[in-house]
């Protein structure tokens, strides 16, 4: 590549101009990517009830405080059957503290995929989950999704990470037990 192929360079005055660089060299700042530094874990469930009770379950956003721990209430803002694009008010309880995160969601499969993101100061969270049929009846799998947005926040990731792994195979662990409950 030769310093004909730029129009412009970036003279380096500490060298008198030995070291200069075509200017597009440095990339663009409108192509920048931002890098977010997101936490994810995934974990597959197997559950021994049909695909359609296990969905029903996940569809049925009341009852997840029932089966996700930090959970004190998911509730849908409006009426009717969840569709993309409803809004979402999650309750939760971490730490000892309460909070609350909106949401939306954003992906919805009818018997197999519910996929919301609930949103606040500090967080985006993602919640991706699927149903699928197998031998035993169903395989679940969670997809968890933390993207920390503050500093603090981004300070708190390690201990984020070592607890989303735990928080999200115990999700699954209750929901399998729930389901597989002969009385639910």
């Amino acid at each position: 590549m030769d310093e004909h192929s730029y129009p412009y360079t970036i003279r380096n005055r500490s060298t008198n101009g030995i070291a200069d660089l075509p200017v597009n060299f440095f990339p663009r700042t409108d192509q920048l990517e931002v890098v977010t530094m997101s936490i994810r874990y995934q974990h597959l469930e197997p559950i021994r009830a049909t695909p359609e009770r296990v969905f029903a379950a996940i569809d049925d956003l009341p009852l997840t405080s029932k089966w996700l721990p930090p959970c004190v209430s998911l509730e849908k803002i409006g009426d009717g059957p969840n569709a993309v694009g409803d809004k979402l008010s999650y309750v939760y309880k971490q730490g000892g503290k309460t909070g609350n995160m909106e949401g939306e969601i954003i992906a919805r499969t009818d018997g197999k995929r519910l996929h919301c993101k609930y949103f606040d100061k500090m967080f985006d969270v993602s919640v991706d989950m699927h149903v699928a049929a197998s031998p035993e009846g169903s395989m679940t799998t969670h997809i968890m999704e933390i993207t920390p947005k503050k500093f603090i926040a981004k300070l708190m990731s390690p201990l984020i990470r070592f607890g989303l792994g735990k928080q999200t195979r115990e999700a699954a662990e209750n929901l399998r037990k729930m389901l597989e409950t002969p009385d639910v």
